[in-house]
């Protein structure tokens, strides 16, 4: 089976390719091979290679930028998984796609749920749902995961900042009334095997009826936190391990969002429930803790 990978130099797709490597034939063009803002080179490389499954990583993610750079935004986060999806329901394949808690309205103080109503505040929620509703609308077999505050130990992140920040100051003011669940990308490739695992089997071969059903599921650990309050245990944790830092966790002072204007409006509740997914793959998330510091070890090591 040959497995497409779109952004496959991105936080994600870096995990996905070291995770996904030995189910199949994997293909992970970069921006220079494929130019995903081509809808046309697009078609064309689809055709050459005619993948069998594709995991689409590749994202406009910057937020604020949204705001005035539309047009890309729109082409990579809603119009690249149409295209994608029209593919794979033309030849029977399976689409993964992933998506962002930006599509909901970020109100209330409750996990959201699969089913619950969108409404996203800001350009980038609007074209992430764009793209969720172009896949489920084309036909094909999907998988789209939902998920948050995505970091890894690769490429730039909350978490890179604040290793860079914190290396150089004693005091910073981070946000505290923004709520979510820190995801590592390690964890999104992960949970994805595992999906695509029970889909196809341990090679990926052909799609069993006793798989994972097609739709929308979260994709987070478990529990939630504020930006301050990432930044305190990613501080913690670096403190620990012994990474150069000019900063305490005590440095850190909280915030409210109103102190902090963007250009994009950013949704104070991004809890996500994650129960759907648990079922389906019969596992449990770990905790937003216990994978940050899987991360920040993996840094420490590699320095």
């Amino acid at each position: 089976m040959k497995v497409l990978i779109t952004g496959g130099s991105g936080q994600v797709g870096f995990e996905l390719r070291r995770q996904l490597a030995t189910l199949g034939e994997i293909v992970a063009p970069n921006r220079a091979a494929l130019d995903l803002l081509d809808a046309d080179a697009v078609d064309t490389f689809l055709a050459q290679q005619q993948p069998d499954l594709i995991v689409n990583a590749a994202a406009y993610t910057a937020v604020d930028n949204a705001e005035t750079d539309l047009e890309a935004a729109t082409r990579l986060n809603a119009e690249l998984p149409a295209q994608l999806a029209a593919y794979c329901q033309q030849r029977g394949g399976w689409l993964v796609h992933y998506s962002s808690d930006y599509v909901y309205n970020g109100e209330g103080d409750t996990p959201w749920q699969e089913g619950d109503a969108t409404g996203p505040c800001n350009a980038y929620g609007a074209t992430k749902l764009a793209g969720d509703e172009a896949v489920a609308k084309s036909g094909c077999q999907h998988l789209i995961f939902r998920t948050s505050w995505v970091y890894s130990a690769h490429g730039k992140s909350f978490l890179s900042t604040m290793l860079r920040l914190g290396a150089d100051r004693s005091a910073l003011s981070v946000v505290s009334d923004q709520i979510g669940a820190p995801t590592p990308a390690r964890l999104i490739a992960l949970v994805t095997q595992q999906a695509l695992t029970k889909l196809y089997g341990t090679q990926l071969q052909t799609a069993t009826a006793s798989g994972i059903e097609s739709g929308v599921y979260h994709l987070a650990p478990k529990g939630a936190t504020s930006w301050h309050g990432f930044a305190c245990e990613i501080f913690q944790l670096a403190s620990n391990l012994g990474l150069p830092l000019e900063i305490t966790p005590e440095g850190v002072s909280a915030i409210p969002t109103s102190d902090y204007p963007t250009p994009a409006v950013r949704p104070l509740n991004s809890r996500l429930g994650v129960d759907k997914i648990e079922q389906a793959l019969g596992i449990q998330l770990p905790s937003w803790q216990s994978q940050l510091a899987l991360t920040v070890e993996e840094i420490a090591s590699s320095r």
